[in-house]
């Protein structure tokens, strides 16, 4: 499988705007990231789908997931436009299935619908949504996942479960990409979520970056694959790194001064790779030799520099 690429656009959720006061320059400064992106050769532009920043909440702009999904769709012509991923415990499976849907058609096809089952506990408790024990929240996406792919593969679907039920429900029009939207499970579990993935997924979301945790969860979605009699080589295996470029000799906290903004230097430098464009390319070689085969920056500072974009870009052309 072709090695291709995506990028984060910045969404606020990382603290990526707060060098602008306005929402409105907020917003139109993440547009342009994804126009950058569009006229570009990357395949993917991608969203969180929060609604209080990290690593703390804040006061800070977080912009909606999917109403943003679908205004950017509008503002490009190309790129792919997707979630990593989408939370299985914000909206009913049925919904999340007519908006993916929606905005399938919306993008004339280039819609990639993440979905997860969900981690942020602060976030859940502060907009009123129960915060259910681990067992429930994976028991629940299972199902979520099952209605999901019910809803864009059958006329008339009906499910009865633990946690939800579908009784015939019309999802009209069901989406371009055919043979339905594409589906991106978000997730390493061995139990649940990369069984799910198997069954129902386009795509894997594995190991942030991390080769030994690429390949483990890697061999264990091969091995649910045969089990099942899929085949494991047409799902494609994604993964994220957080990466900023830098020139060699260059002091790493000046560089990313302007990137950093209110967050704090000891914390950025640990999530972030800082490194030169070298660097990253073998950050990235190495996550393809543990399995990955779909790579997905997020580049902190983007929305202020969109020379990173392309800074980028050509590291992704090094594996075209």
């Amino acid at each position: 499988m072709t090695t291709r690429f995506g990028m984060f656009v910045p969404q606020g959720w990382k603290m990526d705007l707060a060098g602008f006061s306005d929402p409105v320059e907020q917003w139109e400064a993440m547009t342009a990231v994804a126009k950058k992106a569009d006229e570009g050769s990357w395949d993917s532009i991608w969203l969180f789908d929060h609604f209080h920043t990290v690593p703390d909440p804040s006061t800070e702009s977080t912009f909606e997931c999917w109403t943003t999904t679908a205004a950017l769709a509008r503002d490009t012509k190309r790129v792919n436009i997707g979630q990593m991923v989408g939370c299985n415990g914000y909206r009913n499976p049925a919904l999340y299935a007519k908006i993916a849907s929606t905005v399938d058609v919306a993008s004339h096809g280039r819609l990639y619908a993440g979905i997860g089952a969900g981690w942020y506990e602060h976030e859940w408790k502060a907009y009123g949504y129960e915060w259910p024990e681990l067992k429930d929240r994976m028991g629940a996406f299972r199902e979520a996942t099952e209605i999901i792919y019910k809803m864009w593969t059958e006329d008339e679907p009906v499910f009865n479960g633990k946690y939800y039920s579908i009784d015939k429900p019309i999802n009209e029009p069901k989406g371009v990409r055919k043979p339905h939207p594409s589906l991106w499970i978000g997730g390493g579990g061995p139990n649940v979520t990369l069984k799910l993935v198997a069954k129902y997924g386009d795509a894997a979301n594995i190991g942030g970056g991390n080769p030994e945790v690429i390949k483990e969860k890697a061999a264990i979605l091969k091995g649910h694959c045969e089990t099942i009699g899929r085949d494991y080589d047409e799902i494609i295996k994604s993964t994220g790194i957080n990466a900023f470029p830098i020139d060699k000799g260059d002091d790493p906290k000046r560089a990313t001064e302007k990137a950093l903004g209110p967050m704090d230097w000891e914390r950025f430098s640990k999530d972030n790779l800082i490194a030169t464009e070298d660097e990253i390319a073998g950050k990235v070689e190495a996550a393809l030799e543990a399995g990955a085969d779909y790579i997905i920056f997020y580049v902190p500072g983007v929305a202020y520099d969109l020379d990173l974009v392309t800074r980028m870009e050509q590291i992704a052309k090094r594996f075209a």
